[in-house]
């Protein structure tokens, strides 16, 4: 196993004069748990289609478990495992017959392949709903039968693609549970999410995408506390407008209005609590600043569409 589990430089993908990835370098450590993140269009799903080997680049260098890609991506995706986006399940076969079928693609069989899907059955939780069909499953057994049909076999590499997209909390949960496992076994997982809750909870490191080029890069933390104050107030209420020339704009580090609600980010918060708390005609939230916060001030808070 080499060092760098994914090794970017320069990497760029081009379609026609829209540059969907710009000149990309990353570097992914064996055994660590990395997130991308980005708005929409950021280039998320195009770089982690030239990892799997599904789009050539346009330019630069990407290896993949020490594999050059494209030119070696056959070799690469046996020691690769994959969990889409979309639900891509056989909806006429069972559980398990779901579990067999791909093996194949790998040469998996006999008793070997037996053994294994026992293993992943119980790891998804999903033992005895083995023989049932796909459309008796809910969404969250369905994504755990993803994820385990992306560890049929025993990958060096897993990556997903927005995994908890449409589940609930508690399936979440449970998903998150099964991630973190899987990093405690030494597996590298590279994740794209749209929940920056899940990225901070889950991933060691991130990377902050938008129009194909890295923004940023680091532990959650660590990008938190370079860009954003510790303490957030959300305020919103009809007097918004008054109290903050009055009292908001001198009393925190820095402010921005996002529709009705107006974010203020201090150092000190007691002084804007204190305000706050005479001011009735406001509603208004404290928290810690968090990786939303981060996100929102990299790439902005207008809408993407795509």
């Amino acid at each position: 196993m080499t060092d760098l589990a994914v090794e970017a430089i320069a990497l760029s993908k081009r379609y026609g004069e829209r540059r969907a990835v710009d000149g990309i370098d990353l570097a992914v450590p064996t055994g660590e748990f990395w997130g991308l993140l980005g708005p929409n269009g950021a280039g998320k799903t195009t770089f982690l289609r030239m990892v799997t080997g599904q789009t050539p680049p346009t330019g630069g260098q990407l290896r993949v478990l020490g594999y050059p890609v494209p030119e070696r991506a056959r070799p690469m995706r046996f020691r690769l495992g994959v969990v889409p986006q979309h639900d891509n399940l056989d909806p006429d076969f069972t559980v398990a017959e779901n579990l067999r079928v791909y093996a194949r693609y790998f040469g998996l069989g006999g008793e070997a392949l037996r053994a294994r899907m026992e293993e992943l059955l119980a790891f998804a939780a999903l033992t005895d709903r083995a023989d049932s069909p796909i459309a008796s499953l809910s969404g969250g057994m369905r994504r755990r039968l993803a994820l385990a049909r992306g560890l049929l076999n025993d990958p060096d590499l897993l990556v997903l693609d927005e995994p908890t997209t449409g589940l609930d909390p508690q399936a979440r949960q449970v998903m998150w549970q099964r991630l973190r496992e899987l990093k405690s076994r030494g597996l590298t997982l590279l994740l794209t999410t749209h929940y920056m809750e899940e990225a901070q909870r889950l991933c060691e490191r991130v990377v902050v995408l938008d129009r194909g080029r890295v923004l940023d890069s680091g532990p959650p933390a660590v990008l938190i506390a370079r860009h954003i104050e510790p303490q957030v107030l959300e305020v919103y209420g009809p007097g918004l407008d008054a109290w903050h020339l009055t009292h908001g704009s001198g009393l925190a580090a820095r402010s921005e209005r996002a529709g009705e609600t107006r974010y203020y980010y201090a150092h000190d918060e007691r002084p804007l609590l204190a305000s706050l708390s005479v001011a009735p005609d406001l509603t208004y939230m404290h928290r810690p600043a968090n990786l939303e916060d981060v996100f929102l001030k990299l790439t902005g808070r207008e809408l993407r569409d795509a």
